[in-house]
């Protein structure tokens, strides 16, 4: 497997420079979609066949090799994706999971007299004159673009985010392709059922190619996260944006693990850990809002502890009453209410849960809640990981047996911010009591308060509700 995946960073041969002409990169991305299409039809029939005459069938790190291998040069979307997956026990195998993962790489940084050329399709010709300054290198990479540091005319520093060419058909092959893997998964192991997961993140990658919709999350997170001072969130600047470019204020700050290996002061990692919490669940507990993807890129940090979040495409609402069912199995664990425990998984769209689903469900869910039912301080995992491995594989070893279980949409965005940030407290050390941060920000929640907050909260930032 080495030497499939030492050949996926190679750039594909059909790969065009990034300052050749759109209509090239869009020929030779086709190219590329084309060969994989049938790189994967060979995959599932190869798997067909093995599954027929009883051969290997089992062998999950020799499928995912071939899957890898199959998949070839692709990054970007379909690689975020494959991110988000990995975070739900058994959507796929985990050797799928790392596979994907090894194909990850930023996209080779599209060059300044492509870059011109962009920005003049956004802005129109004389799209400089609009800044001060406008630097020629990109600052960072991403899957979607890449951003470059600019000046107001005003002298404010700013970030500009540029979309990739021809992103929107890169996404919906990216799909077809995800159609494909999860196809693949539920015919090798169908205790999961992932038809609404697939859903979901294709509704999600798709909003993430709009920058108007992005710049719309911008302000409602500035405008919820407003009277907290460890965290900031970039102002966008309706002016200087499009639906593929997006102009904010620069905040400065120090990558996540940097910042840590500068940083070894446990008070000071405590009050990170405080900060993150409170910027993912204040928008979800008092909004209903959740930012769902907790990746090291998205924020950077100040010398004094303060979060700057940077990203906000991978946004999800939720209707009111999914976050009263989150809260209520809180208090259903606590108490040993089955009965709230069946209401609360139904609220977040789980269907016909049995005496013996519930049991195991809440197998999972007890481990999850125990740093929010608990009051005291500790670590996020404070039992440590392998016991967690070890709850994920008697859990799927009961769905399966069960017949399996397919989880509701809501789950998918919810369980990655959960799990995500859990590495990330993971990462800080930090030393918490989360159950008084838990409290604190749902001690006095209420259903209707909750959705006519968020009903004013979306329509000030422009936003449709849940």
């Amino acid at each position: 497997m080495a030497h499939v995946l030492l050949r996926m960073t190679d750039q594909p041969p059909d790969s065009q420079p990034p300052d050749q002409p759109e209509a090239s990169r869009l020929a030779g991305r086709a190219r590329r979609y084309a060969s994989v299409g049938r790189n994967l039809g060979g995959f599932a029939a190869g798997y067909a066949l093995r599954k027929i005459t009883g051969r290997a069938v089992g062998d999950k790190a020799a499928h995912a090799a071939a899957l890898t291998e199959a998949l070839g040069g692709l990054k970007g979307p379909l690689m975020k994706a494959a991110q988000i997956l990995a975070t739900i026990p058994d959507a796929l195998p985990k050797e799928y999971a790392e596979a994907l993962r090894q194909l990850q790489a930023d996209a080779p940084p599209m060059g300044w007299p492509f870059v011109k050329r962009r920005m003049a399709g956004e802005l129109g010709p004389g799209w400089e004159a609009k800044f001060a300054a406008f630097g020629r290198e990109a600052v960072r990479a991403a899957s979607l673009g890449q951003v470059h540091q600019a000046r107001a005319a005003d002298g404010r520093l700013l970030a500009c985010k540029l979309q990739y060419p021809d992103m929107a058909s890169t996404v919906a092959a990216d799909i077809r392709q995800l159609k494909l893997i999860m196809g693949l998964q539920r015919q090798f192991d169908g205790t999961i059922d992932t038809r609404d997961v697939q859903a979901e993140l294709e509704e999600r990658l798709g909003e993430e190619l709009d920058y108007r919709r992005e710049a719309k999350h911008q302000r409602l997170y500035g405008a919820i996260l407003a009277g907290e001072p460890d965290i900031a969130v970039p102002e966008p600047l309706e002016a200087l944006s499009t639906g593929r470019l997006l102009t904010m204020t620069w905040l400065e700050g120090t990558p996540f693990l940097k910042y840590l290996a500068a940083h070894s002061e446990q008070e000071t990692r405590d009050r990170v850990a405080l900060a993150m919490f409170r910027a993912w669940y204040k928008p979800f507990y008092g909004y209903g809002v959740i930012h769902g993807d907790p990746h090291l890129g998205n924020y950077t940090l100040t010398g004094e502890g303060r979060v700057n979040l940077l990203d906000f495409g991978c946004v999800r609402v939720f209707p009111p009453r999914f976050v009263w069912g989150v809260i209520a199995l809180a208090e259903a664990l606590r108490r040993n209410d089955d009965a709230q425990a069946v209401a609360a998984y139904e609220a977040w769209g789980f269907r016909d849960i049995s005496k013996e689903l519930l049991e195991v469900l809440n197998l999972w869910a007890r481990f999850l809640y125990a740093p929010l039912i608990e009051d005291r301080a500790q670590a996020i995992l404070e039992r440590g990981s392998q016991e967690g491995a070890e709850v994920a594989g008697k859990v799927h070893a009961e769905l399966k047996r069960l017949g399996g279980v397919r989880p509701p949409r809501e789950f998918v965005l919810m369980d990655r911010a959960a799990v995500g940030l859990g590495s990330v407290f993971m990462h800080l050390k930090a030393q918490v009591n989360w159950h008084r941060l838990y409290q604190e920000l749902t001690q006095d929640f209420d259903v209707e308060t909750l959705a006519q907050r968020q009903q004013a909260a979306l329509a000030e930032a422009g936003l449709a509700p849940a």
